[in-house]
């Protein structure tokens, strides 16, 4: 594409391929307040859906959220929900971001994004939290578990959210989403993906009835922090959002106490958690579940290793989506590999503990 000097230096840094002229005066014409396009570039971190940070001649910065390029497995990279979700949480307890335009799936990109406020804040990538306090961190995981607890505690109804997702046994429906996106995406065998499968289905837990908005993918890189500080100032990253039982949250959130500190998602084994003043893994379940005033839950075995495996299976997607050359980060390929392997052995050690 041949461009005149005015916009050449635009279209740096980013995966869509896109005419700048025609997006800018896109972003005039449907965000409030947007002045004519100066730079737009990818955020670098993420795997899933391309963020950037859009300024405008004015200085003043947005994010843009979009779908990524060419062919997506069905349901994946939602945009439109996570526009939805936030939209619909701007007035409670949860911070989230200002959203500010959702365009329709025929865009200058190519594909659907939104567009929301941009935040100044710290994102903590790695959640031993080194060089902090033991003050802070006790601070910053008590923040983490009691905006946890406020979104399940958060009525669907009450937010316009009560279509959100499906009646049922929500284990039931993810389990076979997930397994079904998975062998969709497989590339190579790998036993204790297969095995794990079918465990899940043979272990599925009751319908309790047990019903709340979840974030799906609430661990400490995708909330934003207050610099200097241990409050959440917004919750990020919700393509997984739904309806669905609360469990699948706290056990995901719990699933990074078990993962090693070395990998593509950091987790904290390994860490003597008691000396720096990071909770347990039941320390932080009791405590979620004061805070909500329920019982402990019930087949905790269940719920972690559902978590370990849907996550493999969600990044299995995404290192299938490289391979076809479309990845928001397409970089570490190797790692996501290896990742995907230790998160299946996860699984499967975490659902013998079932049989002990």
């Amino acid at each position: 594409m041949k461009l005149d000097n005015e916009w050449s230096g635009i279209m740096n840094k980013t995966l869509h391929q896109y005419d700048p002229k025609d997006l800018s005066d896109y972003l005039v014409s449907h965000v409030p307040g947007f002045s004519r396009l100066k730079k737009i570039e990818k955020f670098s971190d993420g795997q899933s859906n391309p963020t950037y940070k859009v300024t405008d001649i004015t200085g003043t910065n947005y994010v843009l959220r979009a779908k990524p390029p060419g062919q997506l497995l069905k349901s994946a990279h939602a945009v439109d929900r996570e526009f939805r979700v936030m939209s619909a949480l701007a007035n409670t307890e949860i911070p989230v971001p200002k959203m500010l335009h959702l365009s329709g799936q025929e865009t200058p990109l190519g594909t659907q994004f939104f567009v929301m406020e941009y935040l100044v804040g710290t994102v903590f990538w790695d959640p031993a939290l080194p060089g902090h306090s033991n003050s802070f961190r006790q601070k910053t995981f008590a923040e983490l578990v009691t905006i946890l607890s406020k979104l399940h505690d958060l009525s669907p109804t009450t937010v316009g959210l009560e279509d959100y997702g499906k009646a049922g046994n929500y284990f039931e429906r993810q389990v076979k989403r997930w397994s079904t996106q998975y062998r969709a995406s497989e590339m190579e065998h790998l036993s204790e993906m297969n095995w794990t499968i079918d465990w899940l289905n043979q272990n599925l837990v009751a319908d309790d009835g047990q019903v709340s908005i979840v974030h799906g993918d609430y661990r400490l890189d995708n909330v934003m922090f207050e610099r200097g500080s241990s409050k959440i100032v917004a919750v990020l990253d919700w393509e997984l959002s739904t309806l669905g039982h609360p469990f699948a949250d706290l056990a995901y959130q719990c699933m990074g106490l078990r993962l090693p500190q070395t990998g593509m998602i950091k987790g904290l084994d390994g860490v003597d958690r008691q000396l720096v003043d990071i909770p347990s893994e039941a320390e932080y379940v009791a405590e979620y579940c004061s805070l909500r005033g329920i019982n402990l839950p019930d087949n905790w075995s269940f719920y972690i290793t559902f978590s370990f495996f849907r996550l493999a299976a969600i990044l299995q997607g995404v290192l299938h989506r490289a391979h076809s050359g479309n990845a928001s980060n397409p970089t570490e390929i190797d790692v996501m590999k290896s990742t995907i392997i230790t998160l299946a052995r996860a699984a499967k050690a975490s659902a013998k503990e079932a049989e002990k």
